[in-house]
């Protein structure tokens, strides 16, 4: 699918934070760490330094990073990280990190090792699975379609997008759920893939496109090239045969290099030249994306009259809350620290 000239670029390493164990300490100063407010409690008997970050999505992506670096050490029995775990692990975006780390085992234990576990108990092929950061981790693709089974649309879109854009194979994406055929999630599963667009850029881009596809819209072409006479821009989505844009604006983008009022008056010129080349431009924010009933009346006013009439939704885009959004309640018959049998 359409993306701008350039290199892929490749997966994002997320930095690992380092744990500390207990066992490495005696008792009481571990009681006193805690006590302070010094460490916090990644799981039992693993700690990290408290957080300095203020932003709380950050903070739970460190725990949740430092719940897989914990397991490694503590857990006795080999295991491949799944799901949103891998995910993490290759740097693609999830809506909130994981509260619990997903791993698969090619059998099931006698025992629970805590709640912040899910094992999912098959046979991983040996083509599934790799090592990235120096853990086991199932491979770029598998980790989609895992994903892509178990999250909400909306979050395994983002994660498809996100994967397929620094290379993963779509193909083998779809053949990994071939092999799956019969469990649940697959169905919707193939559908999000069908629908992932390796020219999405961000997780909001892939949030407004969901909004799009699910009422029933074409799907947008990604990074249009215009040419204005300014130069050629790239515009995030839009329809060429409707002259029309839907452009995603993120906070980052205004504050990344030099002052954010100059970043306004640049996009302000660029959105003018490209308007004067003969197209209609909408700014999607992610206030939106949260309001997708008003975003989509703004999209049937920027297209043509009678464009959207007969639209249909895409059905199998509405889905449940994803766990992620939804915290340690069950989901696709998983409990937490329960074993997952072929999921």
């Amino acid at each position: 699918m359409p993306r701008r000239p350039g290199p892929m670029p490749e997966p994002v390493a997320p930095n690992l934070p380092t744990v500390t164990f207990a066992r490495d300490h005696p008792p009481a100063y571990v009681a006193a760490q805690v006590r302070s407010g010094a460490w916090i409690r990644v799981r039992h008997g693993a700690y990290l330094p408290a957080p300095t970050d203020p932003d709380v999505y950050d903070q739970r992506r460190r725990l949740a990073l430092a719940r897989i670096v914990a397991m490694k050490e503590q857990l006795a029995c080999p295991f491949v990280l799944s799901h949103e775990s891998a995910a993490m692990l290759w740097g693609l975006p999830l809506l909130a990190p994981p509260l619990r780390t997903h791993i698969i085992q090619g059998w099931s234990p006698k025992r629970s090792v805590g709640a912040d576990l899910v094992r999912h108990a098959h046979e991983l092929p040996a083509e599934h699975r790799t090592t990235r950061l120096g853990h086991a981790v199932t491979t770029l693709e598998r980790a989609v379609a895992d994903c892509a089974m178990a999250l909400d649309p909306r979050e395994a879109l983002m994660v498809a997008d996100a994967a397929l854009h620094v290379g993963a194979d779509r193909r083998r994406c779809l053949d990994i759920l071939d092999g799956m055929a019969g469990r649940r999630g697959v169905v919707v599963a193939r559908e999000v893939l069908a629908l992932a667009d390796d020219g999405a850029e961000s997780p909001g881009e892939s949030s407004a496109r969901f909004i799009l596809l699910r009422a029933g819209l074409p799907a947008p072409e990604t990074q249009i090239e215009i040419r204005t006479d300014l130069g050629v821009f790239w515009a995030d989505m839009g329809w060429r045969e409707w002259r029309a844009l839907a452009e995603y604006d993120g906070r980052a983008k205004y504050e990344a290099n030099g002052s954010a009022s100059e970043a306004v008056v640049q996009e302000k010129r660029r959105q003018g030249a490209i308007e004067e080349s003969g197209w209609r431009v909408l700014r999607i924010t992610k206030e939106d994306i949260r309001a997708p009933a008003s975003l989509l009346r703004r999209i049937a006013r920027l297209v043509p009259p009678g464009a959207l009439d007969g639209l249909r939704t895409r059905r199998m885009l509405n889905g449940p809350r994803s766990t992620s959004e939804a915290g340690p309640a069950r989901r696709g018959g998983v409990e937490s620290g329960e074993i997952a049998p072929h999921s």
